[in-house]
């Protein structure tokens, strides 16, 4: 068994090539294989979001704390509140983030194929991040 304490990790700013805005990822787990399952909680600050980007064997998004948004391609924005459980399915290209207004926090968790958990994109632009807002 591997304890890790609250705290004992360092806390990464989310890079620019991944994200727009202010981005802190907080590493929950990365055990080592056989395991294929990764999880991090991830804040963004107002306006903040992902890149376009997709999984190989999907993701599951906890959302702990704020308002935010997220959008699968082809779909409309949908508002994501603490408490929410999103599941995005494998191959699937979306992007997720604060709102304009509030910070978000959430919890992703992802597993890997053949060492690989993520696919990222091009950014999301400013016109689409704001061209269809979620009905409040």
């Amino acid at each position: 068994m591997e304890l890790k304490h609250a705290g004992s990790q360092a806390s990464i700013k989310g890079p620019s090539e991944w994200f727009t805005g202010t981005v802190r990822i907080d590493p929950l787990n990365n055990p080592p294989e056989p395991a294929r399952t990764s999880c991090a909680s991830v804040t963004f600050e107002p306006g903040a979001r992902t890149a376009w980007h997709s999984h190989p064997l999907g993701q599951t998004l906890i959302v702990t704390a704020g308002c935010g948004w997220t959008q699968c391609e082809g779909g409309t924005t949908v508002e994501i509140r603490a408490g929410d459980v999103i599941w995005c399915p494998p191959g699937h290209r979306h992007w997720h983030g604060a709102s304009p207004t509030t910070s978000m926090t959430h919890i992703a968790i992802q597993e890997a194929l053949d060492g690989r958990n993520v696919t990222w994109m091009e950014h999301v632009s400013d016109e689409q991040y704001l061209a269809t807002p979620p009905h409040l």
